[in-house]
């Protein structure tokens, strides 16, 4: 099987990063409800630990919500994530002022003052649909943006499945999506097929078993697939006890193409793409 992309990099504010090699993005929620506990972070002292912990077993990014975007999550407003992420960037900026950030929301106002704050990636669920001012200052901070697949708005996302078939649709989402970031003049793009929002079960599998045919784009593709539902219905089982599912998939992801893993488990998946190396060394 071929590999996605051979050499590719990033512009993150003056930082070049290398995806030559795949990449852990760890996740960081400071959010109440999100759907795996163990992500959750409130405290800054014990936000530290988890960054030091999470750096130290190889992630290469972290990711900072202040929103959940599980099924059922309750949206808040700009003002209130700003206040849950400001105080987290700002500790993580303190303490290790070399850690690449990349900061997950949807709403223009907090991308601008997390990249003030010196955060290196956008991370967007909403594909530029849920506020009208996040693409062009993306555009204007010309920082990486992650563009996700989704349907409908912020309420229903996870409740309206894809079509019959969902490879078709992502791609054609992603090539309608593209042309107008490329319009603004947005470069640096990452592409999340968007697992778990607006699929059903299968359409899950089905993307993931053919996400190498995202290659045509020839950009970097992100997998979010970390102890979500798709796992756990299908081994019956809770978000707590989905790591090894997690981690079989990850392979797959990585056969397939994937360039960046977002995940809660960062030294396990660290190992999958070690050992991903050494079962494939001339993909890598």
């Amino acid at each position: 099987m071929q590999a996605l992309l051979t050499k590719i990099s990033l512009n993150c504010g003056g930082r070049l990063i290398s995806l030559d090699q795949p990449k852990v993005m760890g996740i960081l929620n400071a959010t109440p409800d999100s759907f795996f506990g163990e992500s959750r972070v409130n405290q800054i002292d014990e936000m530290l630990r988890k960054v030091e912990k999470m750096l130290a077993e190889g992630a290469h990014m972290l990711d900072i919500g202040g929103q959940s975007t599980r099924p059922g999550a309750e949206l808040i407003g700009e003002e209130e994530e700003l206040s849950r992420v400001d105080p987290i960037i700002q500790a993580i900026k303190q303490r290790f002022p070399e850690a690449l950030l990349s900061i997950d929301t949807y709403f223009g106002s907090v991308a601008k003052v997390a990249a003030q704050m010196g955060v290196h990636i956008i991370n967007d669920v909403s594909g530029g649909d849920f506020d009208a001012h996040l693409l062009p200052i993306v555009a204007q901070l010309q920082l990486p943006y992650v563009l996700m697949h989704k349907k409908g708005d912020a309420n229903n996302m996870h409740h309206k499945p894809s079509s019959d078939d969902v490879v078709l649709e992502v791609c054609n989402y992603f090539t309608e999506k593209i042309a107008h970031l490329r319009s603004l003049g947005i470069k640096d793009i990452i592409l999340d097929p968007g697992f778990g929002f607006g699929k059903t079960l299968q359409g899950n599998y089905t993307l993931l078993r053919n996400l190498d045919h995202l290659k045509l784009f020839e950009l970097p593709v992100l997998v979010g697939i970390s102890r979500k539902s798709m796992i756990q219905k299908v081994i019956q089982t809770n978000s707590e006890s989905a790591l090894n599912g997690t981690t079989a998939l990850h392979m797959i992801a990585l056969e397939r193409g994937a360039k960046i893993l977002r995940v809660h488990d960062v030294k396990e998946a660290k190992e999958c793409i070690a050992l991903y190396q050494s079962l494939f060394p001339s993909m890598t």
